[in-house]
């Protein structure tokens, strides 16, 4: 495997702004021999929120929004047709783990099989994926515009080939990607209209570690996650001695991000020309905190000790926390020389799913 996997949550961000668009995803991860989770886990997220989760130890899709609950209004039976739907596609994946592990030539260890799909839209556009993976690797992807499978994996040209030569199932899969999809996320967002709409301001504070350490601008708390975040100096956006870090989930269902200032070569007098802008989508003014000592919070002295004492394991904690609760992956790739993050959603390998009226359901590849 090409690479060092991080667990935690998979969440589609981008720091930068575009036109509102609303999302519903689904991941279906299938794991072998990985301790301390289930073999098997669904989650739907709608917006970036997950509101609906399934796995192999309860064996029933439950909501992980208030929301939710207005679903059976429409649907009585809605949980019920969820929880076979996931449980039929956990007898498959646990059939595609060890085709997976044939397929590449291995015995036991731990191993991850991965499906993501889902569709984007707004008034302007709907796009739809439906991407597979293994262990760590995008392994084949469906290429909605030609209706046919794409792959950088040797291993996967079997199953594209396949997959390429079942037109009917593949015009199947873009109808649902292009247009079911969307129908159940307009519902989706009309269920959760007040909640998904919102939008809450961050808490912004100024971090620094040691004197020599960069600041860290933190915002946390804001909601919906399409936020940027940047440093200026007089007044024009800086990108030399800047690190933009990602945008995690709070376990509120709001969001946290960072942005890093190294202040190595600035003079100390030259400080008060830095600040810290956080702009959030659908808020018309900026949230703008000056670059100061005072308002540092730092491990020296007591009080200003514990306040970051107290910041830096909540944000260990998120993430430990977006482990349990949705697990996804981020492969760290070194490409040109750099280190790059690039997040791969490890899709399920050799898996193939079949069109519902919801969400798609898995099917063996043997």
């Amino acid at each position: 495997m090409a690479g060092w996997i991080l667990i935690y949550i998979p969440l589609l961000f981008v720091n930068n702004f575009f036109p509102v668009t609303h999302s519903l995803q689904y991941f279906y991860i299938g794991s072998s021999e990985v301790p301390s989770l289930p073999e098997f886990v669904v989650v739907g997220m709608v917006d970036d929120v997950q509101m609906i989760h399934y796995n192999s130890n309860t064996r029933r899709a439950v909501p992980k929004q208030d929301w939710m609950s207005n679903v059976t209004e429409d649907d009585p039976q809605y949980w019920d047709t969820e929880s076979r739907g996931f449980s039929n596609a956990e007898q498959v994946f646990r059939n595609n783990t060890e085709i997976a592990k044939h397929r590449f030539n291995q015995t036991g260890g731990i191993h991850v099989v991965q499906l993501m799909y889902g569709c984007e839209w707004d008034d302007v556009f709907v796009r739809g994926y439906h991407q597979y993976g293994y262990d760590g690797e995008d392994f084949i992807t469906f290429d909605v515009n030609t209706e046919t499978w794409i792959t950088p994996a040797p291993q996967a040209v079997m199953t594209k080939n396949k997959w390429d030569r079942d037109a009917d199932w593949n015009t199947k899969r873009r109808k649902y990607l292009t247009q079911d999809c969307v129908d159940w996320l307009k519902k989706y967002v009309n269920y959760g209209q007040k909640s998904l709409k919102r939008t809450v301001l961050p808490s912004v504070s100024l971090l620094q570690k040691t004197p020599s350490s960069p600041v860290i601008c933190h915002a946390t708390g804001f909601y919906p996650h399409r936020a940027e975040m940047f440093w200026r100096k007089d007044g024009v956006e800086l990108h030399e001695g800047v690190e933009k870090g990602e945008i995690f989930p709070n376990n509120d269902g709001t969001f946290q991000m960072s942005v890093y200032l190294d202040l190595g070569s600035v003079r100390p007098e030259d400080w008060m020309r830095y600040d810290c802008v956080f702009q959030l989508s659908g808020v018309n003014e900026d949230v703008i905190t000056k670059l100061g000592k005072a308002v540092i919070k730092t491990n020296e002295g007591k009080s200003e000790g514990n306040s970051l004492a107290m910041i830096i394991p909540m944000i260990v904690a998120t993430l430990v926390l977006a482990v349990i609760a949705v697990i996804g992956f981020i492969v760290y790739k070194k490409r040109t020389g750099k280190r790059q993050k690039q997040k791969s959603f490890l899709l399920g390998v050799l898996l193939r799913c079949e069109g519902g009226h919801r969400h798609q359901t898995g099917q063996s590849c043997d």
